[in-house]
């Protein structure tokens, strides 16, 4: 087959290049955007007077043909053709005639593939953006169960002082909202329109970019066409947020895979969300959560392979630019799926509330209160935490927790100790009291839930808006 750009050529390609130089087995996921730019294009080029009405109506109504044969699962893409572009135009032109070769007029590959992916960019953030805020409302919606469980809270992943899941699920839930940020700015990336760049330096047609810009729905037309052609900086963002994101997930993964097991036995995953072992009858694994955790550094390399690819370009197009697709859309697949099977399993997980609790009132997760109950007292607070680590230690040599003191034990570390001590060291007093800003008292989870309640309300209402600019 005659290729469409091989009038200098004087030998058919190697089919071992075509092969390799051909990227229609992914790049044809971007169909959808590609015969919307095609069409956009078009109409401008007909507004300017650059080709003929009549041929813009038949140019538009047979990539409308071609996007119905390739919705239906009808239209045969061809290797040959290398790409989405050159498979549409061929299928148009074959259908339309003349007119067909009229349609590439005024702009290059370059800035073509480089329309389709910020109209696919685009297309992705909203979709990945549904996705997060169903996760940030599941991680709401455990949060507000649990207010009140107990659970301690972990440092160098020793037990350090109580505090409730509900603030431990608003932490992750916090991570989220800064994702859905950097989502946001990932939007505002692909929100510029490179159309009309051609090969590296423009046109001499008389194009309207601000046109083509206005159909598509651009916030933003490129100033350059260099620029606009070798800029791939919206898709690294859109995989450094996904990068960021998936880290998230994993650290949660980390968790589930350690409250899941026997030794913490926290929590309790539904059987449609773990698996058997092929020879241990007994075992329950969590490979949903080591998934996301093993699936994190897949995002992590597609994010360096492109960093690597781009690092040494010179301007304005290569061919290296071709890679930046695949690594792009297994990110975005990922990326949507794990925060859809994360959300359900989260929701369908069971937290034993009494194994929680237990695990907090047989530790010395409350000794920071007791070096408060001292400060309260007037003892400065390095001395206190002097004396209450040798209380700790008198402690765990004699077996005893904290709260299985006598007062004549106490007071033999300090006179400043009395009765009311046995109230403040409760982990459940301890929680109570934590009301500075940001803590895990009671009070606070309530007013933290407010305000994620609110903050995903905003995030439902920007990304109903970006919807409708698609």
């Amino acid at each position: 087959m005659a290729k469409l750009w091989g009038g200098r050529f004087s030998k058919d390609t190697n089919a071992l290049v075509d092969a390799f130089n051909a990227s229609i087995d992914y790049d044809q996921r971007l169909y959808r955007e590609d015969i919307r730019g095609s069409i956009a294009h078009v109409h401008m080029l007909a507004r300017t007077g650059i080709i003929s009405q009549d041929d813009a109506d038949k140019i538009v109504a047979g990539l409308e043909k071609v996007l119905q044969e390739m919705e239906a699962g009808q239209f045969e893409f061809k290797t040959e053709l290398e790409d989405i572009h050159m498979n549409v135009e061929a299928a148009v032109t074959a259908l339309v005639g003349d007119p067909g070769a009229r349609m590439h007029t005024a702009r290059s590959r370059n800035d073509q593939v480089a329309l389709d992916m910020h109209m696919y960019t685009k297309r992705a953030v909203t979709e990945v953006m549904e996705l997060l805020i169903k996760f940030e409302e599941a991680l709401l919606t455990v949060a507000e169960k649990h207010q009140k469980t107990l659970m301690p809270g972990y440092t160098h992943l020793q037990r350090a002082q109580p505090i409730t899941f509900c603030h431990h699920m608003l932490a992750y839930f916090n991570m989220f909202l800064r994702d859905f940020r950097r989502l946001e700015g990932v939007w505002k990336g692909a929100d510029m329109m490179p159309l009309g760049a051609g090969a590296v330096a423009g046109t001499t047609l008389p194009i309207d970019r601000f046109q083509v810009a206005e159909e598509l729905h651009f916030s933003e037309v490129y100033g350059n066409s260099m620029d606009a052609v070798s800029d791939r900086d919206y898709i690294l963002e859109f995989l450094s947020f996904a990068s960021i994101c998936m880290m998230h997930l994993s650290r949660l993964s980390e968790e589930i895979c350690l409250w899941s097991s026997t030794e913490f036995g926290f929590i309790d995953l539904d059987d449609a969300f773990a698996t058997g072992s092929s020879m241990m009858p007994q075992k329950k694994n969590p490979d949903i959560a080591e998934l996301v955790r093993g699936k994190t550094g897949r995002v992590y390399g597609n994010m360096m392979g492109l960093f690597a690819t781009i690092k040494g370009l010179p301007l304005a197009y290569n061919k290296d630019l071709q890679e930046d697709k695949e690594g792009f859309f297994d990110t975005i697949d990922t990326v949507k799926f794990s925060l859809q099977v994360y959300r359900d399993m989260i929701l369908t997980m069971k937290v034993n509330e009494e194994r929680m609790a237990e695990a907090v009132h047989k530790d010395y997760s409350n000794a920071t209160d007791l070096a408060d109950y001292l400060v309260k007292k007037g003892m400065p607070f390095r001395k206190a935490h002097k004396v209450v680590g040798e209380a700790v230690a008198y402690g765990i040599a004699h077996h005893k927790f904290l709260a299985d003191f006598s007062m004549e034990e106490f007071k033999q570390f300090s006179p400043l100790f009395e009765q009311d001590l046995l109230e403040a060291i409760k982990p459940e007093n301890c929680v109570a009291a934590r009301t500075s800003y940001g803590g895990p008292a009671f009070s606070q989870n309530a007013l933290q839930l407010q305000k994620g309640r609110e903050a995903v309300e905003k995030q439902k209402a920007l990304a109903g808006k970006l919807l409708a600019r698609l």
